[in-house]
């Protein structure tokens, strides 16, 4: 029995499968939120520069091994695009779930982050950087769970091997997830 593919997966106008358009489209207003976000984040943090002090406050070495953990399930997600194109369903499988893994690490290290900050008294009320602080991660947060649930869910149909266009469409999506931490993390971590 195979398996029929929505028409609108395949057609389209402009020469690009309409699943990957659509997550183009996503991206590209998600570029204008997180690029509202940092741009208005910079313009703050021109102009008080005690707002130093506090990025001092922030976690260098989580936020560095985030980075990592986040860099390695980019690698992942490719693997199991790598795999799906060769129609190896049980390795794409396998490393859709291991980049998922490695968005669960990222949420556990951000949970320790957050943690640590609220018991030494920086919440989201204390100073606007930690409104930045909170926000910015916690949207970005935000968008690694639901890339989670989108891979898990994709994970299914692959292992049957059906749809397997879907593990690129959510590499895209994951690849910018991962971007946006390229550009937070030096933004609230490193810049002191």
């Amino acid at each position: 029995m195979s398996s029929q593919v929505p028409i609108a997966t395949g057609r389209s106008s402009t020469g690009i499968p309409t699943g990957k358009l659509a997550v183009w489209w996503v991206i590209a207003s998600e570029i204008v939120i997180f690029g509202g976000l940092i741009a208005c984040y910079l313009l703050y943090r021109f102009r008080f520069d005690h707002w130093s002090g506090f990025a001092g406050k922030t976690d260098t070495l989580a936020g560095a091994f985030n980075t990592l953990v986040l860099l390695t399930s980019s690698l992942f997600v490719v693997l199991a695009h790598q795999a799906a194109q060769r129609k190896d369903t049980k390795d794409a499988f396998k490393y859709l779930w291991l980049t998922i893994g490695g968005g669960f690490i990222f949420l556990i290290v951000k949970a320790y982050e957050y943690t640590s900050k609220i018991l030494h008294g920086y919440t989201f009320t204390t100073d606007n950087f930690w409104s930045f602080y909170y926000t910015a991660t916690g949207l970005h947060g935000f968008h690694v769970v639901a890339g989670m649930v989108i891979m898990a869910i994709i994970s299914f149909d692959v292992r049957k091997g059906n749809n397997l266009h879907r593990v690129e469409n959510i590499g895209i999506y994951w690849h910018f997830v991962d971007l946006v931490w390229i550009f937070l993390f030096p933004l609230l971590y490193i810049a002191k």
